[in-house]
């Protein structure tokens, strides 16, 4: 899919709606080391600044990662390495990895969360002990991330209720209120804007004020969406594609998210206090997929750096 070009920031603004444009601004993507290879340069498809999350799967060398976060701080992008603790032997190897992302590619922000292994490597089997060691403040991160859920989480609460994931929730409050570094919680992404708006506000009421940066899953063909979101363990929200799977005229279409973010760009527009702050992309269907789909929806939110003045 080739990419937009567009002739001038007024000509953008003309064509996008004002409360996507705005909902957009700041947004975040995931990458892999193997996905950003594929990138010749991400200066072409994404803002100048956005914060780019890598994502470190079991089995990837650390080295792969330092030199991906090197790379994109390099082409002026904010790296935002994972920081799976199911996958981090002990202490010294997570003060290991935290000096060689600081000193190779002056990583200052993290993101901090379980990992999807059922059984630790090592010391470690929570973000809340990663946070507990006290490294990262050490080190002086200037942010620090966590898992937020806005669906039921089986792995977190196996009897589908909140429980566990509501105790942690306190937890990270608290670190928030001692921590230097500015928090958020990154979520897994959802299809359906009312189960978000709704966990997003009874956040509040459970005295929480971390903001929240919502995932959503970029345009990929149906298929491939369905089958991410039962492995990352989707809840209610996936009977928007079970129900779009019906459907069988557009079994070969790409799903977009325009609704989600339509819906919940005029939820913000409508309650300014909303506490989602930004939109963070699982890029499902490709980078540059996704990013094509941002620069058509929005505007000079989403204008590249290599189109910037």
């Amino acid at each position: 899919m080739a990419l937009l070009k567009f002739s001038s920031k007024t000509d953008i603004r003309d064509e996008v709606n004002p409360d996507m444009e705005a909902f957009l601004k700041g947004y975040s993507i995931e990458v892999m080391p193997r996905t950003a290879e594929k990138i010749d340069d991400f200066r072409a498809l994404l803002p100048k600044g956005t914060r780019v999350y890598i994502a470190h799967i079991e089995g990837t060398p650390i080295e792969d990662m330092v030199a991906t976060a090197k790379r994109l701080r390099a082409e002026g992008y904010d790296p935002m390495p994972h920081f799976p603790a199911r996958i981090i032997k002990d202490e010294a190897t997570l003060a290991d990895w935290i000096a060689r992302y600081q000193g190779e590619a002056g990583v200052d922000q993290a993101l901090v969360l379980a990992g999807g292994l059922a059984k630790p490597y090592g010391d470690f089997h929570c973000s809340m002990q990663l946070l507990e060691t006290g490294l990262f403040d050490k080190a002086g991160f200037k942010r620090l991330h966590t898992a937020g859920h806005p669906e039921p989480n089986t792995d977190i609460d196996p009897d589908g209720g909140r429980k566990n994931v509501n105790e942690a929730l306190s937890w990270k409050q608290a670190f928030s209120e001692r921590t230097d570094a500015q928090m958020a919680l990154a979520t897994q992404f959802c299809f359906d804007s009312k189960p978000v708006i709704e966990w997003a506000n009874d956040l509040k009421s459970q005295g929480i004020d971390i903001p929240v940066h919502i995932g959503i899953a970029g345009p990929a063909k149906l298929q491939t969406m369905i089958k991410f979101a039962i492995a990352c363990g989707v809840g209610p929200s996936l009977k928007v594609l079970q129900k779009r799977a019906k459907d069988v005229t557009k079994l070969l279409m790409p799903f977009e998210p325009t609704g989600i973010v339509s819906e919940l760009a005029a939820h913000k527009a409508a309650n300014p206090e909303f506490n989602i702050e930004q939109v963070h992309f699982f890029p499902l269907g490709g980078i540059k997929t996704n990013a094509t789909w941002a620069m058509e929806h929005g505007g000079t939110s989403a204008l590249p750096a290599a189109q910037q003045n």
